[in-house]
């Protein structure tokens, strides 16, 4: 088994990531994050925003609608210009992307079969197509937002009336996306159905190389934070850059798969608001108190994946030690910081101590309460969830009112006083 497939086990075995609809068979390219995986996509998405709009006075948030007027999409270009070739192999009729294929002499070779056949292929859009209301015909169709982005635009107005921003500032959103992928593909890298974390910043002509460049660093220094050391940057030819694009530099990550990106940082010039200017009628300018100057803002989106990221985490925090198998996760992004266990659950006195200790600390951190079979297979399924600290409670403790704090890396043990443990515990984590 390789790593990737370790890790794979380990998302499904310990509650992270669970196959889509799997009773059925399951769904290509659509996946359900478990009990800890659900806490692990809160976890980055809290930092996140913690960072890039809680910390910061020239960014605010956004929460916009999934589904909204589908001419919000014919203006940005993803009705017209949102799609990937398709092609279908004669022999094991499976559809891929063009540009996912390999050519010899002139030919594809299909990556399923390895069967060799031309074909141009179709132009095939990505976006999920719905209906509003009862009737399903041109007039009702609406689409499933293939970013967040577009929502952010739209409102771009509404935020700048109301909240008294001054260039530059930025509007952050946190969302679902949508984008029906021909073939998804290395488990939740590629997905139907995922998560954005998205930020358009706005400022004034001729400084936007100057904002792009730092929010690239920022970024960088963020991922860094979080314990990703395995990343580098991917400037995109402009062949490869989306319709929007003056410039796109990507963040990539070194999966067991080869280096993929997990965040885009772009300068999206004045194409959105000029667009959407166009089609609405509506004036998307801003007036420059200072300098008496009116102007489109230019736009840079750093723009990240939160299924990726949390993919980028497990492969890097996963580790083989002797007999152990450990996730090393930076403590703010962990499921449970602390695990907290009574040496023996049929001792009423350590359970009701254990309990105790549980409680209060569960009040300022997620904590996991365990208490079966033995403390030595106990400490190996929190070191394989990644939980930090593991706390016991064992006979010396209702005498001396103290526990031992075992820390998830060293392995090293503690006795620590009950009354101390927060403190102690505040420092750690």
């Amino acid at each position: 088994m390789n790593i990737f497939e370790k890790i794979n086990s380990l998302a499904k075995r310990r509650g992270f990531i669970y196959p889509g609809s799997e009773i059925y068979g399951g769904l290509g390219g659509f996946y359900d994050f478990g009990p800890l995986g659900a806490e692990l996509k809160f976890n980055i998405k809290q930092a996140w925003w913690r960072d890039v709009v809680q910390a910061r006075d020239d960014v605010v948030g956004l929460s916009a609608s999934i589904i909204m007027n589908p001419k919000v999409w014919e203006a940005s270009g993803h009705v017209s210009g949102f799609s990937d070739a398709l092609v279908e192999c004669p022999k094991c009729h499976k559809r891929f992307k063009v540009d996912e294929l390999k050519k010899k002499e002139k030919r594809f070779i299909c990556a399923g079969c390895g069967g060799l056949f031309e074909n141009k292929g179709r132009q095939f859009n990505l976006m999920f197509k719905t209906f509003i209301g009862s009737a399903e015909d041109s007039a009702s169709l609406a689409y499933l937002r293939p970013e967040t982005a577009g929502g952010i635009f739209v409102n771009f107005k509404n935020v700048l009336d109301t909240m008294r921003v001054k260039i530059p500032f930025g509007i952050a959103q946190i969302g679902k996306a949508f984008r029906n992928e021909i073939n998804p593909r290395d488990y939740v890298f590629r997905m139907r159905e995922f998560e954005q974390m998205e930020l358009e910043y706005f400022v004034k002509p001729g400084e936007d190389e100057k904002y792009f460049e730092e929010w690239l660093r920022q970024r960088l220094e963020w991922y860094r934070s979080i314990g990703l050391k395995n990343i580098r940057t991917h400037e995109q030819k402009k062949e490869e850059r989306a319709h929007y694009s003056k410039r796109t530099v990507d963040i990539e990550y070194k999966f067991p798969f080869g280096w993929q990106e997990i965040e885009g940082v772009a300068n999206r010039g004045d194409f959105d608001l000029k667009s959407h200017a166009k089609v609405s009628g509506k004036d998307f300018s801003y007036f420059d108190e200072e300098t008496k100057e009116r102007f489109i803002p230019h736009v840079i989106e750093p723009s990240a994946g939160v299924e990726r990221i949390v993919l980028a985490l497990l492969c890097e925090a996963y580790e083989e030690e002797n007999e152990r198998v450990v996730l090393k996760l930076h403590p703010k992004l962990t499921s449970y910081k602390i695990a907290v266990f009574p040496l023996l659950a049929n001792k009423s006195k350590l359970v009701e101590l254990a309990r105790r200790v549980y409680n209060n600390l569960r009040k300022d951190w997620v904590c996991a309460w365990d208490d079966r079979g033995n403390i030595g297979k106990r400490y190996r399924a929190q070191d394989e969830i990644g939980t930090p600290y593991c706390l016991t409670i064992d006979f010396d403790s209702l005498g001396k009112e103290d526990v031992t704090v075992r820390d998830r890396d060293t392995m090293r043990q503690e006795r620590i006083k009950i009354k101390d443990l927060k403190d102690y515990l505040s420092k750690l984590l």
